[in-house]
């Protein structure tokens, strides 16, 4: 028998926690559920960490369908995407259609499910005919396998973030032609708040991180967001630098032994946190520590009059007089 992927199920994830739901994606959710049902191809746009990939294994779950994943990237060819003939067994047994392996374009389709590519605008050009054609006649012909037509229930959606021109190209008319768009933005500070929540987990609860409390963890997503919106960022960080940060902190206070809220640990792990997950403009003639920095003092307050506890940096600004 063929050695096919196996398509992941409905809600099952990489490392088997329980799946988590979309917040505040009601509206998105509705029309992306029509336009599968109604047969169309998807692209959904817009920032990281806007919940694209959350709200699309929402709906796979909700339909009871198989989700494929595939990430989208330069070594993306139509080979890996398609699949292959294994070379070592087609030199003893010829070219048999039972030792042909599926890539996930053919695993969505032989199973009927979702096929998911993150990052479309990564993919090289030859690869992305591949899919246009597979998109417009749910059929692809694959050399010395044959013609291979798409269960019934066969869909695409893809993602991308339209604001990142490192090492992306542009999408072509022709695909845009052949998806309904669906642009994603962040969400509330209110959604944010609960999405940093839910990942965190209420204080007491079994794996919980949220000691710091939920008036300190608004704080940090009113940190996040206040890094999209600063004048010398070209871009700032989504809510799962906010999870990130709440979660350090707890950790860095246990090692520390001082409390989550202490300012100089809140700082260390916002900069840990943070400072990859922002781009400077270029010329502004800052790091992303010192723009960190200044969000937080904005957030938090200033630093107590006390030194950082031992272990930590001296985080304030130099005095007068001094380098």
């Amino acid at each position: 028998m063929p050695d096919h992927p196996t398509p992941v199920t409905a809600g099952a994830t990489a490392d088997a926690v329980a799946p988590v739901a979309a917040v505040d994606r009601s509206e998105e959710a509705q029309v992306l559920q029509a336009a599968l049902r109604s047969g169309a191809h998807v692209l959904l746009e817009g920032p990281p960490g806007t919940g694209k990939s959350t709200l699309l294994r929402q709906v796979a779950r909700e339909r009871d369908i198989p989700f494929v994943l595939v990430e989208g990237n330069a070594e993306l060819t139509p080979a890996r995407l398609v699949g292959h003939f294994d070379p070592a067994l087609v030199l003893a047994r010829g070219y048999s259609p039972e030792i042909f392996e599926d890539g996930p374009l053919l695993a969505a389709m032989r199973s009927g499910g979702l096929l998911y590519v993150e990052e479309l605008n990564r993919i090289p050009e030859e690869t992305l005919n591949v899919l246009l054609a597979a998109m417009s006649e749910k059929e692809i012909t694959v050399p010395r396998l044959g013609c291979v037509v798409a269960a019934p229930g066969f869909g695409l959606v893809a993602a991308m973030n339209p604001f990142d021109a490192i090492g992306t190209a542009r999408v072509s008319s022709a695909l845009y032609d052949r998806t309904c768009r669906i642009s994603m933005g962040y969400q509330t500070a209110g959604a944010e708040r609960a999405i940093v929540a839910l990942h965190t987990g209420a204080p007491g609860s079994a794996g919980s991180t949220g000691a710091a409390g939920p008036e300190w963890e608004a704080k940090v997503v009113e940190l996040v967001r206040a890094t999209r919106e600063h004048p010398d960022l070209e871009w700032g960080s989504s809510v799962r630098g906010a999870i990130d940060v709440a979660r350090i902190t707890v950790e860095l206070a246990a090692l520390r032994g001082v409390p989550a809220t202490e300012w100089h640990v809140g700082l260390a792990a916002a900069k840990a946190s943070l400072t990859g997950r922002v781009r400077l403009h270029e010329g502004c003639g800052r790091t992303p520590e010192q723009v960190v920095t200044e969000l937080w003092t904005r957030v938090f307050g200033p630093p107590p009059e006390t030194d950082p506890p031992d272990g930590a940096p001296d985080t304030g600004e130099a005095g007068p007089g001094e380098p």
